[in-house]
């Protein structure tokens, strides 16, 4: 059963603004801040302006590149990029109460073909309750979530005891620069909520997810004569049944909250490239894709489990063992990441949310894909997300996000914060 709020948590609840949470993700969809563009710093800049109209202490940064590559345990990025902006903007510090933090991520992949979509991905489209466009789930409904929880909590004059802060980040889409950047600042918190697109569930693990390239040799031959050469293609087939095989392998018995996923740890090729000319035959072959990191799993394991599959294949095939093909681990290099079992986070976002819509608690899973909860958790702040949308939608030309849902997690968020720094 729901708990009886207090008078100031009733404040709280009813200052969250449905339609200024409307409008501001209106604002935000229409800045088209793809991973590693100029929007996205553009972007952040709109966003401390906001921090800074809700009373926030905020620093705005321009992250030093160089260093944070040379640093240990830098994440790998893929997008190009010239600079980084960090921004985290926070209350006021408090008497003796723990600091809460609300993250997420501003960058957006890019919208592909632009004919699959219902206009332009970076218009924004709504429709009754729902509003469709590039980011609209992943994840900039989860920042405007943080902003209207924050702007709720600061209208009901609540007096904290402990402190609240917002990071928003830049490129959590192609490694978690960002992130990393922030936490490399010295931020630092006791408990981390990352408003990503959960779907009306509580997640408290994520999986992994490596980066690699694999570039397969062939030998170039005129394609009327190709009885003469190796085609790249061809090879290629063999590694990528080889690939498939070790897909299965790493998915027996999965950990549970991974066990609703046809696949919890997928390995998927996203690209492949070969040849240069119609009517030769291609003399190299360059596949890129994602391997699924497992729960608990040491990436180096991961990495050594695909890279003896690539060398296993290559030496039963009679081209590819004298010419065996390469593999390499470019781009962003996502961890796993896990909520601690004796984290008291858990248990709070899950009666907040009850208390705020009045029903039962949430279901708790993992999730299949990488995110930025394996640096927070890295770092010691125990983290989990809970956010607006569904992430079946993210990345593709049907992405949308319910306001209704935004409320919801504004709501409570509200509660949880309260909750936890402690209220005078």
């Amino acid at each position: 059963m729901p708990a009886p709020l207090s008078s100031l948590e009733a404040a709280a609840l009813a200052a969250v603004d449905e339609t200024a949470i409307g409008r501001m993700l209106l604002d935000l969809l229409a800045v088209p801040s793809v991973t590693g563009s100029a929007a996205e710093s553009e972007l952040q800049h709109l966003l401390a302006d906001h921090l800074r109209r809700l009373g926030l202490d905020t620093d705005l940064w321009s992250m030093d590149l160089p260093e944070l590559r040379a640093a240990s345990g830098f994440p790998g990025t893929e997008a190009p990029r010239s600079e980084a902006w960090g921004l985290v903007g926070h209350t006021p510090a408090g008497d003796d109460g723990p600091t809460v933090i609300l993250q997420g991520h501003v960058d957006v992949v890019p919208p592909g073909d632009p004919a699959q979509w219902h206009g332009d991905p970076f218009t924004p489209r709504t429709a009754g309750d729902v509003v469709h466009g590039r980011g609209a789930c992943d994840m900039k409904a989860g920042v405007v979530a943080n902003l209207a929880a924050l702007a709720a909590i600061r209208a009901c004059g609540a007096r904290l005891r402990g402190r609240v802060a917002a990071h928003f980040v830049v490129s959590e889409e192609d490694g978690g620069l960002g992130a990393f950047g922030t936490l490399h600042r010295g931020y630092t918190g006791d408990a981390c909520i990352i408003t990503e697109p959960t779907g009306g569930t509580l997640v408290t693990a994520n999986a992994g997810a490596l980066t690699f390239r694999i570039e397969v040799p062939g030998k170039a031959t005129h394609g009327s004569t190709r009885y003469a050469g190796v085609s790249s293609v061809d090879a290629y087939l063999r590694l990528h049944e080889a690939l498939a095989r070790l897909e299965a392998r790493r998915n027996v018995g999965p950990d549970p909250l991974m066990a609703e996923y046809p696949v919890p740890y997928p390995l998927s090729v996203g690209t492949v490239r070969a040849g240069d000319w119609a009517s030769s035959v291609p003399d190299l072959l360059v596949a890129e894709g994602r391997l699924g990191v497992r729960l608990g799993e040491d990436p180096e394991q991961a990495r050594a489990e695909l890279e003896e599959c690539v060398a296993r294949a290559c030496e039963r095939d009679p081209w590819l063992s004298g010419h065996p093909a390469t593999v390499t681990w470019p781009g962003g290099q996502f961890a796993s990441g896990r909520l601690p079992a004796d984290s008291v986070l858990r248990d709070v976002v899950h009666d907040a949310y009850a208390d705020a819509v009045g029903g039962p608690r949430m279901p708790e899973r993992g999730a299949p894909y990488g995110s930025d909860l394996r640096l927070y958790s890295a770092a010691g702040i125990p983290t989990l997300h809970f956010g607006p949308g569904d992430v079946r939608l993210a990345h593709g030309p049907r992405e949308q996000v319910r306001i209704s849902e935004i409320v919801t997690v504004a709501r409570t968020l509200v509660l949880a914060v309260l909750r936890t720094v402690g209220t005078k």
